[in-house]
């Protein structure tokens, strides 16, 4: 079955799905059910439905299904299509919206059920018998998004060409789960959400402080060794900043509204790129001066849509790993190598080896989404197009996926799950420099006009560690956990001794805890390790008298009797190499 046809069987399979929930509730209202990658989803208004009635839903499909039920196509008019659904306000909303002389296309599946529809469909439910469905998982979902409207409920159906293609699905789903960064985070104590506090307004607790603290020390290290200067700006600004750069006009809408106090009007930033041209602006550059690196840690904000709400991979409050490199037109090339140089250094270190380069562009036939001219948006584009050739990178094109002033080439790393992920960017800008009149005294003494390279390595720190959870099963690399050690006392006898050693891996700078509870050491060892900690010193009679530790480790490592010494060298190697 080509991709054509399951499509087709999924938006079938929808209107089984449609004709098992009227004998379920035949007061339930249809609106709309479009087929999507994984199968299908349908939005209904009806009694509330749980995951208790999946099964009796299912096994009523299957029985249409088995019922060899044709499917029938019939052109009316608008004022007939009216009144065929008039006691369905969403469907008479959507006719409405028809222009007057519209011919309108109806299915019915078998006799006794026709739903509004543009097709194509298979011609008999025969044709679905081989294929696997399951009923997925039921949401809430606003009629056509908007929270003004009545809240529905929708149906989300697996649906693939077989029964064994839907069992290998639910096994990653299975996987999927395994893996949620949200479960993950929770039971890791990294982060927490309070609906008091505001959807999408993540709270790092102290686990994931230490993580987020690690990381950023990690990314900053590395830019300082490569001459970035870093800042610190304030999280709003005056919407005119906005209106200057452009986002105001061009993004807007995925803004927290405007706060207007005295005589100024305030919003939260979505993003840094202004307030960095600003301190460009404040000094006067000569050519000499450039390349200028300016990066910062930075807390950004958006408002993104309640449906679209992820965790900390994709919140409306997270922080950004950024940076912008001000230049000659002469210095993007090296600028922009050197970036990549360091997004596959830290690739290396975090072990990702699956991730292609994407070369983000305009889509010419849209060009209301961008602003700038034509001349700007080829001569950024061959640039970049250039980099990759010359550095003989593998990447492919993607129009439309612009940012909306400037091209860019986004790393896409391929998750554990077979997912592609954004992580990093580069983005060639020289729209900015002129919406700011940015300048810089040339070679001749001339003031020209310098091109601004944003880059993000981390991107968003929030997504990166809900990637890296995802990745790990939350099993982090021992110098990002949060705690690296934990010393574990057999019985009471060796207390001190327990307490001695976790002194000293305190007073060296390791993450240690130590649990000189009058509790089983399997007890305790249990807890450890559902806590993912990669280490545990074990000290009992044998190795207070031969002031030795034995070791557990993540991968069933059992060392007894070693010095201290030896396991200090060996755990501050694997930090320092980022193991």
């Amino acid at each position: 079955m080509d991709n054509e046809q399951l499509m087709m069987s999924r938006h079938s399979m929808a209107h089984v799905l449609a004709k098992a929930i009227l004998k379920w509730d035949s007061n339930a209202k249809l609106t709309i059910g479009p087929a999507i990658d994984n199968g299908f989803y349908y939005d209904f208004d009806m009694k509330t439905i749980t995951p208790n009635d999946f099964a009796e839903i299912e096994k009523s499909m299957q029985k249409i299904i088995n019922s060899s039920e044709p499917f029938t196509c019939k052109e009316i008019s608008k004022k007939e299509a009216l009144e065929l659904f008039k006691d369905n306000p969403y469907k008479v909303e959507i006719i409405n919206e028809l222009p007057e002389n519209e011919v309108v296309s109806i299915y019915y599946t078998g006799n006794d059920f026709v739903d509004l529809c543009r097709g194509p469909h298979v011609d008999n439910t025969s044709k679905l018998q081989n294929m696997g469905f399951k009923i997925a998982k039921v949401a809430g979902a606003y009629w056509r998004g908007s929270e003004k409207n009545k809240m529905l409920q929708r149906i989300y159906v697996y649906a693939f060409a077989s029964k064994k293609e839907l069992a290998e699905y639910n096994a990653l789903m299975e996987e999927a789960a395994k893996r949620d960064h949200r479960k993950l985070g929770k039971e890791l104590g990294i982060f927490m959400f309070s609906d008091l506090v505001g959807r999408g307004l993540p709270m790092w607790l102290p686990n994931g402080f230490v993580v987020r603290r690690a990381l950023s020390d990690y990314i900053t290290n590395k830019e300082l060794k490569l001459g970035y200067k870093h800042v610190m700006t304030p999280s709003l600004a005056n919407v005119n900043l906005y209106k200057t750069s452009g986002h105001w006009d061009h993004y807007h809408e995925d803004m927290f509204p405007s706060m207007k106090r005295d005589d100024e009007e305030y919003v939260l930033r979505p993003m840094n790129c202004p307030h960095h041209m600003m301190i460009y602006k404040n000094f006067l550059h000569s050519y000499k001066d450039l390349p200028l690196r300016i990066a910062e840690v930075a807390n950004d904000f958006r408002f993104e849509g309640a449906g679209s709400l992820c965790g900390i991979e994709r919140a409306r409050a997270f922080t950004q790993n950024d940076s912008h490199i001000f230049c000659r037109p002469n210095q993007i090339e090296s600028e922009v190598e050197n970036v990549i140089k360091l997004i596959l250094d830290v690739y290396e270190d975090f072990g990702f080896t699956k991730y292609k380069f994407r070369l983000s562009l305009r889509d010419e036939k849209n060009t209301e989404k961008y602003f700038g001219n034509d001349s700007l948006w080829e001569k950024s584009e061959t640039a970049l197009r250039k980099i990759l050739k010359d550095n003989n990178l593998d990447f492919y094109e993607a129009k439309g996926e612009a940012a909306f002033y400037g091209p860019k080439i986004d790393v896409q790393v391929q998750s554990a799950l077979g997912h592609d992920v954004t992580l990093s960017t580069v983005q060639l800008d020289y729209q900015l420099p002129e919406k700011f009149e940015l300048e810089y005294v040339d070679e001749n003494n001339q003031k020209v006009r310098p091109v601004v390279i944003h880059r993000a390595i981390l991107g968003s720190l929030d997504r990166f560690v809900a990637f890296l959870l995802e990745e790990t099963k939350g099993v982090l690399p021992v110098w990002l956990c949060p705690v690296q050690v934990k010393v574990l006392n057999i019985s009471e006898a060796q207390q001190e001794y327990a307490k001695s050693i976790y002194d000293k891996l305190i007073d060296l700078g390791f993450r240690a805890e130590l649990d000189d509870r009058n509790e089983k050491i399997g007890y305790k060892i249990r807890e450890a390790a559902g806590s993912k900690i990669p280490y545990m010193i074990i000290v009992g009679d044998g190795e207070k008298d031969s002031n030795t530790i034995s070791i557990r480790g993540r991968g069933n490592e059992n060392t007894p009797n070693i010095k201290l010494e030896d396991f200090v060298n060996r755990l501050q190697n694997e930090i320092k190499n980022y193991k």
